[in-house]
């Protein structure tokens, strides 16, 4: 398979997700990284107006996830670990996550991602370890270009 059919098969395995009916996030797959974008809504917010941090979560694991996942072209990969820092409270506009492989080795991928607002502004900032799972790609819902 060509890298742009797996990063494809990436982007449209990530769409399908069930979650994302709730989210609609854009996702562009490349080789060591991933950029997801959501428009904010009122529903992403706790009690203080803003974006609760489950979202700043799911955006900066999707996008080191996907990163992750352009490297291994066989086998689901899997988060064992993720550190998320929220740096600035957002509320309206856009969040856009990317992540970056920053280390692999024959059992895992050391990723970072940081979410940014609709100006570009850094809002919060991740890393986490991934692994590969026994799942093969193949078999994952959605995985097909």
């Amino acid at each position: 398979m060509e890298n742009a059919q797996h990063y494809k098969a990436l982007e449209n395995m990530y769409l399908a997700a069930p979650i994302n009916e709730f989210y609609l996030p854009k996702i562009k797959v490349q080789e060591g990284q991933a950029d997801i974008e959501i428009e904010l809504h009122k529903k992403y917010f706790h009690t203080g107006g803003a974006v609760h941090g489950s979202v700043y979560f799911k955006m900066l694991d999707d996008a080191a996830f996907f990163a992750a996942a352009s490297l291994e072209k066989e086998y689901f990969v899997l988060t064992t670990s993720f550190t998320t820092y929220i740096t600035r409270p957002v509320s309206k506009g856009r969040m856009k996550a990317v992540g970056k492989v920053v280390n692999i080795n024959s059992s895992q991928f050391i990723v970072e991602s940081v979410v940014y607002d609709g100006e570009g502004r850094e809002i919060g900032r991740g890393n986490g370890l991934f692994v590969r799972s026994k799942m093969l790609l193949a078999d994952i819902p959605g995985y097909q270009f």
